[in-house]
């Protein structure tokens, strides 16, 4: 089943009612466009897209004929929170972690990466507090990441086809 890109806010709703199926992706997964993917249902997908930049959560694909959406959602993964109670020290954290051309998740008093024992050590020598936790990981774009996506494709893989 072939699949298209709808940006968001400009989603058509498609004709009845339809299934929503969501695709859970890590944050590596959203930009690697190519290969399977299994959304939370079960249901095997061929992602086929064209490059581009990462999907984003809350992306929609859908076919042609309208018969079904997959939506885009972040799914948990193993990852560090850096909190600092001076937060001159938090934006140094980025700073160095940013000039280690590492993916950073910024938020508000806190530096999300994915788990990684060297850059938890590192951040423990610089007097950061460090939390693990589970959670869906959702990394600044990057500077010269692009504003917006072209068609994108995906293909049905049931489990009774061959592969």
């Amino acid at each position: 089943m072939e699949l298209r890109y709808q940006p968001s806010g400009q989603e058509q709703e498609p004709d009845g009612d339809v299934p929503v199926l969501h695709l859970p992706m890590s944050a590596q997964e959203r930009t690697s466009l190519r290969g399977r993917r299994r959304t939370s249902c079960g249901r095997e997908l061929l992602l086929h897209l064209p490059r581009g930049p990462a999907l984003e959560p809350g992306e929609r694909l859908m076919p042609a004929d309208r018969s079904l959406v997959v939506v885009v959602v972040p799914a948990p993964e193993p990852v560090l929170v850096v909190r600092s109670p001076d937060p001159l020290t938090l934006l140094q954290a980025a700073y160095h972690l940013g000039n280690r051309h590492v993916s950073l998740e910024v938020r508000s008093g806190e530096l999300r990466l994915l788990e990684d024992g060297v850059l938890e050590e590192l951040m423990r020598q610089r007097g950061l507090l460090i939390e693990h936790r589970l959670a869906p990981f959702l990394p600044e774009p990057g500077a010269y990441a692009a504003a917006s996506h072209a068609h994108s494709h995906i293909h049905n893989h049931d489990s009774d086809q061959p592969r």
